[in-house]
């Protein structure tokens, strides 16, 4: 593995943490049941412009009182969750090519965790998006000397974790949404970057850290074990999870 140091990762994490920033108020627009219109308005009632920036109306800082401006996920919040991902990415990526098709895909995935947290969907609008780009950004880093994965595999990997999704989707619509299934697509795409070995850690992965989190739920009491709990933080963390580790192995 390339050598990777202090700056690059510095840089990335600076990187995450201002797109991270950019966040809220997409997360906002974004977080309505499946089948609703996107977020217009604030909680205040007045109109929400554009989707990049923070979660804060100033027609409400100035009519209403006791912090009734913010609104969405927090700004340090998805900053910091999004400058970890990064740092972590570089630091196992080094300055291979790919670095930087994960640091431009990794703000999107924090914006689909915490859509999907918040109120259970993924919208299409970037869950397909995020596919495509994935791929063909990766193609375009295949064409760059130094890089360590293989497009093939990726475009074999969308296609085999989408299908398999797309599977569990039939046997069991309650418990795996459709959402999901188009998710699967890109992270079967950044996964199959490193090989099938990978593919298979990140999507156990993702399974895995949903059995945990909706077994502290069961032993806490929110929930009952038939719960449906949203799945998607969970295939986007065994991504990370596989990405990380396909990165440092390779």
């Amino acid at each position: 593995m390339p050598p990777t140091g202090l700056p690059l990762v510095a840089a990335a994490a600076l990187w995450g943490a201002v797109a991270g920033a950019s966040l809220p108020r997409a997360a906002y627009r974004f977080s309505v049941p499946s089948g609703e219109a996107w977020q217009e308005r604030c909680p205040g009632g007045h109109p929400v412009r554009g989707w990049i920036g923070r979660g804060r109306c100033g027609q409400c800082a100035t009519t209403l009182a006791g912090g009734g401006a913010s609104y969405g996920p927090r700004t340090p919040a998805t900053a910091a969750a999004t400058a970890l991902v990064c740092a972590a990415l570089a630091a196992v990526t080094g300055g291979r090519p790919e670095l930087a098709v994960w640091l431009l895909l990794a703000p999107v995935g924090v914006l689909l965790a915490v859509v999907d947290f918040r109120v259970r969907r993924l919208p299409d609008v970037l869950t397909l998006p995020l596919a495509g780009a994935a791929l063909a950004l990766l193609g375009l880093a295949a064409l760059v000397p130094g890089h360590a994965g293989h497009w093939p595999t990726a475009l074999y990997g969308a296609l085999a974790l989408g299908g398999g999704y797309f599977v569990l989707f039939l046997v069991n619509p309650a418990g795996m949404g459709f959402g999901d299934v188009k998710l699967a697509l890109g992270a079967g795409a950044v996964l199959g970057w490193y090989g099938w070995p990978v593919v298979l850690l990140g999507t156990f992965a993702g399974f895995l850290f949903g059995a945990l989190y909706g077994g502290a739920l069961v032993v806490v009491r929110r929930a009952g074990r038939k719960t449906a709990i949203a799945f998607g933080p969970f295939l986007i963390a065994g991504a990370f999870a596989g990405v990380l580790i396909g990165a440092y192995g390779t």
